[in-house]
């Protein structure tokens, strides 16, 4: 009996065993696969994100070139392919910036990105709300590619409030505004070197004289109106522009070249000294007719005019200017480049969020805005497309592995020039060499380095005019009124039109705007130190 007893333990203890084994193994196998499907999941995300085809819908700034539906066709295959999205591509000419890209946000209207830029309503539209906050931990999801190439100080800068709503540039652009004049005019005058703007007057006179087709500063309303009497006042003062202004405007500012970052209303001194040297050339050279009469009214680059045989000067950047100098070219017009350099010699180089994009905060499909954007910006095959067009349409890789255009295509004839098309927040450091520059450029580029300075007091610096924004447009419309006839020269008397136009800016805030632009600038001149 006590060995039945016995035995029928040891069974019942081996059984007891076996179960709690089986019991165990069930667990681990389960915790197994859970870990296997959550690994699974992990990995899905951005699979499960992608799964239903989305169309998002964004603006850039200027105007599509001829060839952009077929390359946003190509662009929409490839999106497609890569992430299930596609893009509706919109334009804000130049001339509608001021008025339609804020109001663009404010209405709410079905927009999921948007050109952005420091000088292009960056802050104030961050601080309205208007752009979708821009997480670090989804920049590294998303993002991957942009993560990897640009440096985290570019994050840093483009935060306002301690957020991030910019997807910026990966590298500075080495810019500087330029005007280009024709090598065979310039030998009628007699002009063999020219180094600054205000030295042209005999050009014009032999473009008035012996070119009745021609004009000598054609000029449009959209931005090249006040670029001539900038470069001249260049010769005298580190003008970059006002904080919180369009390229029209006046406004509060400093000297680019002065250390100390000293605040100035653009109609005190020493700015209204500078002011007034380029008011009375400009007056003079519109009185003898070497301007156009009514630049409101023409929506024509002078730099596609310089290439048609109607206008004797092309004004652009070193970046734009290279398709102009090349389709000059091929139609046997030789250039000269006069850089828009600052009395030292210099000009401050741009900073990351001098292009960009930003989400709109209503916009229904961040990620994916961000998953191809880290494509466009930074995927070498869709940088090329955006930026140059179709291979083998708009553009060849040279045997001698340089960028060049194909057999029969000219700058003049291409559908898709480089730069054109408003992606200029793409990678440029992925770019090779060019072969269709001419070498009168290929002399200027050599010398950006020269020319190009980081060392200005307000590098990185993002005004916000939230407080001021009624007197900042206030000032905008002054300036139309008042300093527009005075950019091209059509006054009758410079002093008196610089007296009219501080009574008008005085009267639409200038003072509060100044007040609220060193408050700023004192701060973040403080935390530099």
């Amino acid at each position: 009996m006590k060995k039945a007893k016995k035995n029928v333990i040891l069974i019942l203890t081996i059984l007891l065993s076996l179960t709690m084994l089986l019991s165990a193994c069930s667990k681990g196998n389960a915790n197994n696969e859970n870990s296997a499907n959550n690994a699974k999941t992990a990995n899905n995300d951005e699979a499960a994100t992608n799964q239903k085809e989305v169309v998002l819908k964004g603006y850039l700034l200027g105007e599509a070139p001829k060839g952009m539906p077929e390359v946003l066709a190509a662009l929409n295959e490839k999106l497609k392919k890569d992430i299930n999205a596609t893009i509706e591509l919109n334009y804000i000419g130049w001339g509608d910036v001021q008025s339609k890209y804020p109001l663009l946000l404010a209405a709410g209207e079905d927009v999921d990105f948007i050109f952005s830029a420091d000088w292009n309503y960056y802050v104030e539209q961050a601080n309205k709300g208007a752009f979708h906050e821009l997480k670090p931990e989804d920049i590294a999801k998303y993002m991957p590619k942009k993560s990897a190439a640009i440096d985290p100080s570019a994050w840093e800068e483009a935060k306002i409030n301690g957020k991030i709503f910019m997807i910026p540039k990966t590298t500075p652009d080495s810019s500087v505004f330029v005007s280009v004049l024709r090598k065979d005019i310039m030998t009628e005058a007699g002009l063999g070197e020219v180094k600054h703007l205000s030295e042209i007057g005999p050009y014009l006179e032999a473009v008035k004289k012996n070119h009745p087709d021609m004009i000598g500063l054609n000029l449009d309303s959209q931005v090249d109106l006040p670029t001539p009497y900038q470069h001249l006042m260049r010769d005298k003062i580190g003008f970059t522009g006002p904080f919180g202004g369009g390229g029209l405007a006046q406004g509060v500012t400093y000297d680019a070249a002065d250390p100390t970052g000293k605040i100035y209303s653009m109609v005190e001194e020493p700015y209204l000294s500078a002011q007034k040297y380029a008011a009375r050339i400009m007056k003079e050279w519109y009185d003898k007719g070497y301007v156009n009469k009514n630049p409101y009214a023409n929506k024509i680059r002078s730099k596609d005019n310089f290439v048609e045989g109607k206008s004797a000067v092309a004004f652009g950047n070193t970046i734009d200017i290279a398709a102009t100098i090349e389709a000059a070219e091929a139609k046997g017009i030789e250039s000269y480049i006069i850089p828009s350099l600052m009395p030292n010699g210099k000009y401050p180089m741009g900073g990351v969020l001098g292009a960009g994009i930003s989400i709109a905060a209503n916009s229904k499909n961040p990620e994916r805005v961000m998953q191809a954007f880290d494509l466009i910006m930074e995927d070498p095959s869709y940088v090329y497309l955006t930026y140059f067009g179709i291979e083998g349409k708009n553009y060849i890789i040279t045997p001698d592995d340089k960028i060049g255009l194909p057999e029969g295509v000219t700058a003049d004839t291409n559908t898709y020039p480089p730069d054109a098309a408003g992606f200029w927040f793409v990678n440029k450091a992925l770019f090779k060499p060019m072969s269709t520059w001419p070498q009168v450029y290929i002399n200027l580029w050599e010398k950006l380095d020269e020319y190009d300075t980081s060392d200005y007091a307000y590098k990185g610096f993002s005004f916000n005019s939230d407080n001021v924004k009624t007197q900042i447009a206030n000032l905008a419309n002054a300036s139309t009124q008042y300093a527009n006839p005075i950019y091209i020269g059509v006054v009758k008397d410079v002093d008196k039109a610089f007296d009219e136009l501080s009574k008008n800016l005085n009267s639409a805030g200038l003072d509060k705007v100044k007040a609220e632009v060193q408050a700023q600038a004192d701060a973040f001149l403080a935390n530099k130190k």
